[in-house]
Parts: C-alpha cells; sequence; structure tokens
C-alpha cells in the first residue's frame, strides 16, 4: 500500500486553494512550521491527519503548544520534521530517520545524503522574491520513497 505525505511549509497565514486541491487526498500532511494563523492548521486537519512544528515566525500564544520538532512513522518509515533544517540536532541516519523536512528557506529542494531524504517543500504562502509558490509530495511504497516538489503557481 502506497502512503501519500503532503508536504507544505511556510504558509506565513495564506491557505492557498492551490494548495488545498494539491493535498486532497493525502494519507497524512506535514507542515514545516512558520504557519501564521491557526485557521490554517484546522484546514489541513480536514483533509489529513497533520504533523505540525513551530517556525521562528509562529510567536504567539496559539503556537506555544507545538514543538519545534517531531518524529513521525509513516508507512513505515521514519520522519523527522524540523522549521530550520541549520538547527537540526539529530543525526538522522543514526536515528533510523528516513526523511527530513524542513522550511524556513521558501526554496523546494529534494535532496539524497547518506541513506537520508531531506525535502523542503518551499513556501505555500506569499512569494516572497522570486521564489516558487510550492509544495511537496512524498510517496512511501514499502522502502521504496518517491518524492516531488509541486509548483503551485501565485
Amino acid at each position: 500500500m502506497v502512503t501519500r505525505v503532503g508536504l507544505i511549509s511556510d504558509t506565513h497565514g495564506l491557505l492557498r486553494a492551490q494548495a488545498v486541491a494539491a493535498l486532497r487526498g493525502c494519507d497524512h500532511i506535514v507542515h514545516g512550521g512558520d504557519i501564521g494563523d491557526p485557521g490554517i492548521l484546522d484546514a489541513l486537519r480536514e483533509l489529513a491527519p497533520l504533523t505540525v512544528v513551530r517556525g521562528n515566525n509562529d510567536r504567539e500564544a496559539w503556537a506555544d503548544g507545538i514543538a519545534e520538532t517531531e518524529l513521525v512513522e509513516l508507512g513505515g518509515v521514519q520522519l523527522y520534521a524540523i522549521h530550520d533544517l541549520s538547527q537540526l540536532g539529530i543525526d538522522p541516519a543514526a536515528a533510523g530517520v528516513r526523511v527530513v523536512v524542513s522550511g524556513h528557506s521558501h526554496k523546494p529542494k529534494l535532496e539524497e545524503r547518506g541513506g537520508v531524504l531531506y525535502v523542503n517543500p518551499g513556501s505555500a504562502g506569499p512569494r516572497r522574491f522570486k521564489l516558487p509558490v510550492a509544495l511537496a509530495e512524498l510517496r512511501i511504497d514499502g522502502g521504496a520513497l518517491t518524492a516531488r516538489i509541486h509548483e503551485i503557481g501565485a
């Protein structure tokens, strides 16, 4: 059975209709922080179970209960979420983590290093500079991982 995981980050208070459409049908959603508005989390939870981490801009009282990192098992694979990859305080491979999801830079990126897939889905919120508005999808099929970036326009 394939597990489809939607990866979104840096919404900064804006959940676009295109993002909702892209995430519809996911088995799980991971938000990599800089949420901006608690209503975004409510809307995402209506689509699928949600794992979320707090970003550096999530400073309001509603975000106090959101952890800075989360470890979740999806489709038999350990996934670790953190907003700012530069603050990664674990060795993912040694910890049995196969996927690290981050945000912060607003730059979508897929990279495999040392048997660990690093995914930054980019920013799905307000456009920043000339960076694309994007999110990502992770498919877990047994032990096989495939990820891709979806540009969702502005």
